[in-house]
């Protein structure tokens, strides 16, 4: 059965679907980046979605990455919610750059099934413009769950994965691979709904 066009004007106009020959229309959040945002859909991170970042290993430069849009952020008033990194952050390095150490939260669950369920209820509860979190291990099906949870509050979710993850489904909106590199950062758009995927960025020297 063939869907009557009117049936599928709500969709469109949610960016629940997109037409084939045109980008989907999504609000986003300004990465920081002019390059990087020039090759997203919308100009940056999408708002009430899941965006991956995938690294080869920790350190490369994944906070870096996300700085400019946390301390724009946090001093328009936003809060940001950090669950479970690897490293505790450094709190005068934070400070130093310019972002509101009073508009960031970090949360250590004790185990991978308390970081996903912290993360579910942080992205739905609609008190965090961000969610910065390191879930581990995640199934498609939690995966999923965090990003219904992103819709309704009305968050950008960020998950750090494994770059192995690359192998794996995922309901995300975005999935950026962090290249390993000694100075740039250089990221690979490996999905964004309603763009191109398959493009690079890389770090003005």
């Amino acid at each position: 059965m063939t869907a009557r066009p009117e049936s599928l004007a709500p969709l469109l106009a949610r960016a629940q679907l997109w037409r084939g020959n045109q980008q989907a229309s999504v609000r986003t959040q300004s990465t920081g980046h002019p390059g990087l945002d020039a090759l997203l859909p919308g100009g940056g991170w999408p708002v009430g979605a899941l965006s991956e970042v995938l690294t080869p290993r920790l350190g490369c430069g994944e906070l870096q990455l996300l700085m400019p849009w946390l301390i724009r952020l946090t001093q328009a008033g936003g809060r940001v919610a950090l669950l479970r990194p690897p490293l505790l952050p450094y709190a005068p390095a934070f400070a130093q750059s310019g972002v509101v150490l009073s508009r960031l939260l970090v949360v250590n669950p004790e185990n991978e099934e308390a970081a996903q369920w912290a993360c579910e209820q942080s992205l739905r509860s609609g008190g965090f413009s961000a969610v910065l979190a390191w879930p581990g291990r995640i199934a498609n099906q939690a995966l999923r769950k965090l990003q219904l949870a992103a819709e309704v509050g009305d968050a950008c979710g960020i998950l750090y994965r494994n770059r192995s993850s690359l192998s794996e489904a995922s309901p995300a909106a975005l999935r950026l691979e962090l290249k390993d590199g000694p100075e740039r950062l250089s990221v690979m758009v490996h999905k964004c709904r309603g763009g191109m995927p398959g493009r690079r960025w890389q770090q003005a020297a």
